[in-house]
């Protein structure tokens, strides 16, 4: 079996990109509570995800010849989701209206997942070595454990603003979510 800590920042990508479509048909698929559940747990997995994005794979990107143009539209649709998230929570998984949004935004997530793969991965898979790679992954999973758990729009969506507010709002996120999962356990919620 592989050590992981050998895995190529492309393949933990991907496989992220693989739960993050799993745990939107998941929302989708879901009524009550339970529907509550996975879109919390949902919109913890993009957080993190795309914070660590924002901060280590997109300035790898650019690194490694993609152009300004792609790296930046996918910048632009990664603030869009944290918007469109934050509405949603306003919303409320009850509404009328969270579902048809809600449909839009998975539409919008899995695009912008396809595009990074496409004009982002193959070009880090040409011109990054194996090594590079590896490492890549590591600061990802690194970057990833001081992520906020929530969507912070507006907050930046570049690595220095991340690297700024990143680990002061994580640390709130991960208070109200030990607090939140608390009172879902205690039936104090």
């Amino acid at each position: 079996m592989n050590n992981p800590n050998d895995i190529d920042v492309i393949d933990l990508l991907l496989a992220q990109h693989g739960q993050i479509k799993s745990a939107l048909e998941l929302v989708q698929a879901s009524a009550g509570t339970e529907k509550q559940e996975r879109f919390d747990d949902l919109v913890r997995l993009l957080a993190v995800h795309e914070s660590a994005e924002e901060e280590v794979v997109h300035p790898a990107s650019r690194r490694h010849s993609v152009s300004d143009e792609v790296v930046d539209s996918r910048l632009h649709e990664e603030e869009q989701a944290k918007r469109t998230l934050v509405e949603l929570h306003a919303l409320g998984v009850g509404s009328p209206e969270f579902d048809t949004k809600f449909r839009a935004f998975a539409a919008d997530v899995i695009e912008h997942s396809e595009l990074e793969e496409k004009e982002e991965f193959g070009q880090l898979l040409t011109h990054a070595s194996p090594d590079e790679r590896q490492r890549l992954a590591k600061v990802v999973r690194f970057a990833e454990t001081f992520a906020p758990t929530r969507p912070h729009p507006g907050v930046g969506e570049s690595a220095t603003a991340n690297l700024l507010v990143g680990p002061p709002l994580a640390v709130f996120d991960r208070m109200r979510d030990a607090i939140r999962d608390w009172r879902r356990q205690s039936g104090n919620a």
